[in-house]
């Protein structure tokens, strides 16, 4: 599993916006000098964010960009999914069936069950996550992050690892 290209600097565009102190928002010039991107890709990702409805754009010469609504109503798992889409979606099976029309594990498919566990377990994890939790310093979003795992039940959990046995022959 990959992130994106665009996912990740949709993502980060949308930050940047968000840490906005400036009532007109952000420009497309700014947005690309702040995050070292084209001007083209920069207006492609805010066409995104504003067709899903995260971003408005300002009127004027001085306009930019602004978030649409309050960054602690924006869930990332919808901004990630309007970006670039699910890690698995059920329609995966049907365009990778092999040098077949079906695919010969659409009956009995464990690794269709892995993907969906997996799809399942981020959704859960980014439902509860918000453009305000981002919108820190690093240190302060991994605290809400820790947080968030140890309320739910995808913490990892410690493993003991016990040292090998070795018997003589």
């Amino acid at each position: 599993m990959k992130i994106t290209a665009q996912e990740e600097y949709g993502l980060r565009i949308l930050i940047r916006i968000a840490g906005c102190g400036d009532r007109e928002g952000m420009s497309i010039p700014q947005l690309s000098t702040a995050e070292g991107l084209t001007s083209h890709y920069v207006a492609k990702l805010t066409r995104i964010l504003r067709m899903e409805g995260f971003i408005n754009s300002t009127p004027g010469s001085k306009g930019g960009y602004v978030l649409a609504q309050p960054a602690n109503q924006i869930v990332i798992n919808d901004v990630l999914k309007a970006l670039g889409g699910a890690l698995f979606d059920v329609k995966f099976c049907g365009t990778h069936s092999g040098a077949m029309k079906l695919c010969t594990n659409s009956v009995d498919c464990s690794s269709r069950s892995l993907w969906q566990m997996v799809q399942f377990i981020v959704d859960r994890l980014l439902d509860r996550i918000t453009l305000y939790d981002l919108v820190n310093k690093e240190e302060d979003s991994a605290k809400v992050f820790l947080k968030l795992l140890e309320e739910s039940s995808i913490a990892p959990r410690p493993v003991e690892v016990s040292p090998p046995s070795f018997s003589e022959q």
